[in-house]
């Protein structure tokens, strides 16, 4: 067990963590298939057939060594150190969701360069979201401009335990802008109240929601997309495979961030784990303490809604962007599931960022990897949008 079992044990109350990471060790189907092609403003986009043919990295960093962050990157990481972050680990629940996240660290140096600390985008309102469990909140970012807009229903991070709508408000509002499109940032139920597979079913039945009434967020109900960092990259690629499987409204695209797809690592995705288990904001203990309130049944580790990289059958899914952090302990996670998504007859785009950390998708305002995410993100988007309305409309 690593750095923070200790710590979760007694958080939990017991032995509840008992085979936490490797717990179902050996069951990943595919241990890293991929080639990272590093250089050009920071990123570089990894033709797919390559990525699926060659398992070998062919630039970066040698196996098991570890990247430094860039200059921008490294100053906002050392103004998270300065709010006295404490690590949310070693607190219970309800206090690590009051610590300070990158998004404050992001607002702390951009209130002390004297510059806004919000993206203004056109409107900003919340509604109330229905689903067989009860009523959650979505907060809708609207763009400047006249409706109908295409819609992205978004899924934040914070490993299905901390955060929320605020911590990931940033991003919304870039995507919002970049891709002219209404973001629905969902406010899914979270671990330990409400553990697997409560977050699945609320991201599932607000995105059928939203796409069986865009009218009411001034959305076009044939550009309908799926988004999320982290936790909610996991999110919504889960969301698109119910979708195949339930017969639903398959969305027209999935933009996954850094997302974690297996609770049961394996090969490279083990690797990057180990590589950085001391990185910053996630951290191999943090991984640990999030899967412990989230699964605390480790067989459900295996359940492909949990994680989807051990489905059975990926194809039919639709067009996937995946973002990867080069610092990040889920770094081969993305890696991996494209390549599982390309081998499953699936249009992918994996794009590796160097020199910044997980959560850097929603910094542009600090860090240039940011903006430069974002944009890539939009014009992958828009991409579907456009495909999506030209089969829409009819021919003469």
């Amino acid at each position: 067990m690593r750095t923070g079992t200790d710590q979760i044990r007694r958080l939990l109350g017991g032995d509840a963590l008992a085979t936490r990471r490797g717990f179902v060790a050996g069951t990943a189907k595919l241990t890293g298939a991929g080639a990272l092609a590093l250089g050009g403003l920071g990123a570089a986009t990894v033709g797919r057939a390559a990525l699926a043919q060659d398992g070998t990295p062919v630039a970066g960093p040698a196996a098991g060594e570890a990247a430094e962050p860039n200059e921008q990157m490294q100053e906002l990481l050392d103004e998270l150190m300065r709010l006295n972050r404490v690590p949310p680990e070693s607190q219970p629940p309800f206090n690590a969701r009051q610590l300070p996240s990158i998004a404050n660290a992001v607002q702390s140096l951009l209130s002390q360069r004297g510059e806004p600390t919000l993206e203004p985008v056109g409107n900003v309102e919340h509604i109330a979201i229905p689903t067989p469990n009860g009523e959650i909140i979505g907060r809708v970012y609207t763009p400047a401009g006249r409706a109908p807009f295409p819609v992205v229903v978004y899924y934040h991070g914070g490993g299905f335990v901390i955060a929320n709508l605020d911590t990931y408000d940033a991003s919304c509002r870039a995507l919002a802008n970049a891709a002219a499109a209404v973001v629905v940032s969902v406010a899914y139920r979270q671990a330990p109240e409400a553990p697997f597979p409560a977050a699945v079913d609320d991201a599932y039945f607000a995105y059928q929601y939203i796409a069986e009434n865009a009218n009411l967020v001034g959305g076009d109900p044939a550009q309908i997309a799926v988004a999320g960092e982290s936790a909610g990259g996991n999110l919504a690629t889960v969301v698109c495979l119910l979708a195949v499987e339930q017969g639903g409204i398959l969305p027209v695209h999935q933009l996954l961030v850094y997302p974690l797809t297996t609770f049961a690592p394996d090969g490279d995705e083990e690797e990057s784990i180990e590589t950085y288990a001391l990185a910053m904001p996630l951290n191999a203990a943090l991984i640990d303490y999030f899967g412990a309130f989230y699964l605390p049944d480790p067989s459900a580790a295996t359940d492909p809604n949990a994680s989807p990289s051990l489905a059975a059958d990926l194809s039919g899914l639709p067009p996937a962007t995946i973002i990867a952090a080069q610092i990040d302990p889920l770094l081969s996670q993305g890696e991996v599931y494209a390549a599982l998504l390309e081998e499953a007859g699936v249009d992918v785009q994996y794009t590796l960022y160097e020199g910044v950390t997980h959560e850097f998708f929603g910094t542009g305002a600090v860090v240039d990897e940011g903006q430069e995410a974002v944009a890539e993100a939009a014009a992958r988007l828009t991409e579907s949008f456009e495909a999506a309305a030209s089969e829409a409309t009819p021919t003469a």
